[in-house]
């Protein structure tokens, strides 16, 4: 809402709690498209949805993300916000298809970027941590958006592109 944001994508879905919270904020006009790979999960989390009359707001589509992102952009499809929680290994490639994708002072929100806090441990190496720690330091260096990193859960890294 204090943004004005009425255009949302979600990579990566699973119960939909994050959708929900969204959609209940999102003006009547409001979207959301949901990409997500499970059938199971996702069809569960419309059946909140549908509780909360919200699923007129909220497109969700089972295929490839990184797939269906490089289709959204090439539909010139933008967002205001994108929110991304899903497979670790691929959030550089997510984070970069959602650069081209988010409007101008648009955000991009990154969730669990400081994994338990083993980003933090220089001892801890095992490999999700290894990518979580690139993944901040390629964030950290991209001179195209602001950045910061909210210490709330298992962090959120908040983007706006300039």
């Amino acid at each position: 809402k204090l943004n004005n944001i009425k255009n949302i994508l979600e990579v990566g879905t699973f119960t939909g709690y994050s959708t929900l919270s969204m959609a209940l904020s999102l003006p009547q006009n409001g979207r959301i498209i949901c990409l997500d790979k499970n059938k199971e999960t996702s069809k569960n989390a419309e059946s909140y949805f549908r509780k909360a009359n919200v699923e007129n707001k909220i497109k969700i589509i089972i295929a490839n993300a990184l797939d269906t992102m490089e289709k959204l952009i090439i539909e010139k499809q933008f967002f205001d916000l994108i929110f991304i929680d899903a497979d670790k290994e691929n959030y550089i490639n997510y984070y970069n298809l959602s650069y081209q994708l988010l409007n101008k002072g648009g955000l991009m929100i990154i969730d669990n970027v400081l994994w338990k806090g083993e980003v933090s441990n220089s001892d801890i190496n095992d490999r999700l941590t290894t990518v979580i720690k690139n993944f901040n330091s390629t964030v950290k260096e991209d001179k195209r958006v602001e950045k910061t990193i909210l210490p709330l859960g298992d962090g959120l890294t908040i983007c706006r592109k300039i």
